[in-house]
């Protein structure tokens, strides 16, 4: 790897920005991230290696950060989600309930043995998506709330389970290495909320945002970073790691500036660095070679809708709470990264599942419009992230 592959990584992450910013249309980082991928991989003029060690393990690291940011912007502390959970616990067991047959349905269709992976992709949800957007609309009330919760849940239990899902190995280590992994991020949790209770945490804190240390950054790296070795030791997916450390730096709780270093450091680098490394993995020509990988893509993107929707009307929430929940970025994205390298895909069948996560986005964006219009949806001030001033560091 050199400094020009790497100036084209950024250059080519700058897209996303560049048509998210757009006045006529505004669209997800992600979108331009990838597509900007596309241009430079092996679907466009193949100025990158998708292949090359270095960056495909630096694609990994934004992979695992992916997921980090993914669970840390779970909103495990908000009261409002707790008291929604009987509801949501509700909308969740729906969607898996009716994404069984749609899963058998597509797996038939797709002639990929893996049932499994289609029932997630119809099934899960995407908070890193969804609710920037309603927080950027400043929508509030208790049917927020409740969508909310439904879409938190389901990421998490999606997450959960795709490990198993994509398992090719030993499924008894994978296993372990999960359970391992989840028992590290509870002992971390403990650690980490004794270590800011001591007196000697709470000096070098202090000391960390007097000097602009960024300790608290560099707890969360080290946790990350160790859950994620753990994980590869056993066999097991890096986002179990990611997603288990979020989910810890989430119920710990950090300043607002914890949160802003993260993004320079995620959304600035590594996450778009994962992104463009995606596209430029995928054969968009394979895309189109044929009918049925278009038509796969419909498919998908129209079973999660239907899924949603349906699961919605069930547990008695607006249509609007099921388009707004149908929304797939962040699970599509690791799922075709895990199963394009261990050949569980072709990168027609990825490009076709990546196509439909981009299409969701389409109906997740009509649904947070209509969520608006809502009875009992209010649209006011948001939510801001709470500032701890005691400990508040650097």
């Amino acid at each position: 790897m050199s400094f020009e592959l790497l100036f084209l990584i950024v250059l080519a992450g700058l897209f996303g920005p560049l048509l998210s910013g757009n006045r006529r249309f505004t669209l997800p980082l992600v979108v331009g991230e990838i597509i900007a991928g596309i241009a430079i991989g092996k679907s466009g003029f193949a100025w990158v290696d998708p292949a090359e060690p270095l960056f495909a393990f630096l694609s990994s690291v934004g992979f695992a950060f992916l997921l980090f940011l993914v669970g840390v912007k779970l909103p495990l502390r908000d009261p409002g989600l707790r008291s929604a959970l009987k509801s949501a616990s509700l909308a969740t067991f729906l969607s898996f309930a009716l994404a069984v047959p749609f899963g058998f349905g597509l797996a038939y269709l797709s002639h990929v043995p893996n049932v499994g992976l289609f029932i997630l992709l119809c099934a899960c949800s995407s908070t890193s998506t969804v609710v920037p957007i309603l927080l950027e609309r400043n929508l509030n009330g208790r049917t927020i709330v409740l969508t909310t919760a439904w879409i938190a849940m389901a990421d998490v239990a999606s997450m959960v389970a795709l490990p198993l899902v994509m398992a090719t190995g030993n499924t008894r280590s994978v296993v372990l290495g999960a359970v391992l992994v989840t028992l590290a991020a509870v002992g971390c949790f403990v650690g980490m909320k004794f270590f800011r209770l001591s007196k000697t945490g709470e000096r070098l804190r202090a000391l960390s945002k007097e000097k602009h240390w960024a300790l608290d950054l560099r707890l969360s790296l080290g946790m990350l970073f160790g859950l994620a070795w753990l994980a590869t030791k056993f066999g097991t997916s890096v986002l179990v790691a990611g997603f288990a450390a979020g989910m810890v730096a989430s119920l710990v709780g950090h300043p607002r500036r914890f949160y802003k270093q993260l993004i320079g450091l995620g959304e600035g680098f590594l996450v778009p660095l994962f992104f463009v490394h995606l596209g430029a993995s995928i054969d968009v020509s394979e895309l189109f070679s044929s009918f049925w990988q278009v038509g796969l893509a419909l498919s998908i993107a129209l079973s999660a809708m239907l899924v949603h929707v349906l699961a919605a009307r069930f547990a008695k929430l607006p249509i609007a709470s099921g388009l707004s929940a149908s929304a797939q970025m962040g699970l599509p994205a690791a799922l075709v990264s895990m199963a394009l390298a261990n050949g569980l895909l072709t990168p027609g069948q990825g490009a076709s599942l990546i196509a439909a996560a981009l299409l969701s986005l389409l109906t997740c964006s009509l649904g947070v419009k209509l969520l608006a219009t809502c009875p009992g949806v209010e649209q006011g001030k948001g939510h801001k992230a709470e500032e701890d001033s005691e400990d508040s560091e650097s």
